[in-house]
């Protein structure tokens, strides 16, 4: 062999070894993920999704409208919520994303979201209501401080946490990242060894069903 031949074979190898490395190595804390590098990430647990509620009409519905097991007529999902709520459920099952803990606001939409979706018994928090009619919270000032710590806890192993609440209480922890934050809409966020919780993506509610499409 040649003294090119062999200068070029070191390098073929050593750029393999490189690609190899870079292939290896997670995402950054704060790096951007979308489509299937998302998912990728997401099947293999470590993240919060901070969701806003499903779509839902800004008037709670009249005696005669109310879901039976809405004797306080709160506010309900309206047939789009119900139905991306049930498409997003079946999306996490079909891509095999696993949820591990579900943390609610005690609202009736809310827990409604949570129910249509399939994603299991969710452990409500008064600081990720809506201070409404349908329940007592803290003081608005405390909520966002307690929800970035919450949102900073790593989820159990190999799972996703799921945390669904209202777009006051996700703006006000996440001010930047949250602006414009559709009903139905999730922050992807990756707990860091910093103890602060970082943004990665944000997945409107129809678009679960889509990250194996997407790039």
């Amino acid at each position: 062999m040649s003294a090119q031949s062999a200068f070029g074979s070191v390098h073929r190898r050593q750029f393999l070894l490189i690609l190899c490395m870079l292939i290896a190595v997670p995402p950054s804390f704060g790096d951007a993920l979308s489509g299937k590098s998302l998912l990728s990430a997401l099947r293999t647990g470590g993240y919060i999704i901070l969701m806003r509620h499903g779509s839902s009409p800004r008037q709670p519905p009249d005696t005669t409208a109310a879901d039976a097991d809405n004797p306080h007529r709160e506010r309900e999902l309206d047939a789009l919520g119900r139905a991306s709520a049930k498409e997003m459920g079946e999306a996490l099952r079909r891509l095999k994303i696993p949820i591990g803990k579900v943390l609610s606001s005690p609202t009736y939409r809310a827990l409604e979201t949570i129910k249509l979706a399939q994603l299991g018994t969710a452990t409500t928090f008064p600081q990720l209501g809506d201070s409404g009619q349908s329940m007592t919270a803290d003081d608005t000032g405390s909520r966002g401080s307690w929800l970035k710590m919450t949102a900073a806890a790593p989820p159990t192993p190999e799972s996703n946490t799921l945390i669904v609440t209202h777009y006051p209480n996700i703006v006000e922890a996440f001010p930047q990242e949250a602006a414009g934050l559709a009903d139905g809409e999730a922050l992807i966020l990756r707990p860091g060894p910093d103890g602060v919780s970082h943004l990665v993506a944000r997945l409107k509610i129809d678009e679960w069903s889509t990250l194996d499409t997407g790039r």
